[in-house]
C-alpha cells in the first residue's frame, strides 16, 4: 500500500463550513425537499416556492421549479423574478448562491459552492458563493465551480464547465468554457 500525504482521517467539517441553520432546521428541510423536490412528482412551484421561503430563501415572482431540484440550503439562495430551474438541477450551496431574474438554469445543471482545498493533506473546505446574472442561459449539463460569477444575457452552451468568470451577453462553451461570440448583436 502506499503511503498517502492526504490525511481523511483528520478531516474536520466544523472548519471553513457553516451550515447557517440548526440541526434541527437542517433536518427537517431534508424531510420538506426528499418529499417535494427530489420525487419526481410534479408539485407546483407555486407551493415548492414557498417552501423555499419559508426556510428562508429569497424568491422573486414566477419562479419555475421543475422535479427532482436538489437545493442544499435554501437559506443561501437568491433567485430573481421568473428564473427557471430545469429537471435535476443540483445547487450545492454551502455558501450564497445567487440567479439573477429571467435566468434558465437548464436540465442536470450542477451549481456547486463547495470544495475542498486539495493542498491541505486534511482535505479541509474551500467554498465560495457563485453568481448568476440576469437572463442567462445555463444549458443543458453545465458544471459551475465555486466562486464563479456570470453576466448578465450570457449563455453557457450544454455540457460546458465553467471554472471561471464569464463576462455578460455572451456565447461561450467549452470545458472550461469560455467566450466565443455575442449573444445578442
Amino acid at each position: 500500500m502506499t503511503l498517502s500525504r492526504t490525511r481523511l482521517d483528520k478531516f474536520n467539517s466544523s472548519i471553513g463550513f457553516n451550515r447557517g441553520k440548526s440541526l434541527f432546521v437542517f433536518a427537517t428541510w431534508y424531510l420538506i425537499k426528499g418529499f417535494f423536490f427530489a420525487s419526481s412528482l410534479p408539485w407546483p412551484s407555486g407551493l415548492k416556492a414557498f417552501l423555499l421561503r419559508l426556510f428562508g430563501a429569497q424568491l422573486g415572482s414566477g419562479v419555475v421549479i421543475k422535479p427532482r431540484v436538489n437545493i442544499h440550503f435554501p437559506w443561501k439562495l437568491v433567485l430573481g423574478d421568473f428564473v427557471w430551474l430545469g429537471e435535476e438541477v443540483n445547487i450545492i450551496n454551502f455558501e450564497q448562491v445567487i440567479i439573477g431574474s429571467n435566468a434558465c438554469i437548464s436540465q442536470q445543471v450542477f451549481l456547486c459552492a463547495a470544495g475542498h482545498d486539495y493542498r491541505d493533506p486534511a482535505f479541509s473546505y474551500r467554498n465560495f458563493p457563485i453568481s448568476i446574472g440576469s437572463g442567462v442561459w445555463l444549458q443543458a449539463r453545465v458544471f459551475v465551480c465555486p466562486g464563479v460569477s456570470i453576466g448578465d444575457e450570457a449563455v453557457v452552451t450544454a455540457c460546458s464547465f465553467v471554472k471561471d468568470d464569464l463576462p455578460a451577453n455572451r456565447l461561450c462553451k467549452g470545458n472550461p468554457a469560455v467566450p466565443v461570440g455575442l449573444r445578442w448583436k
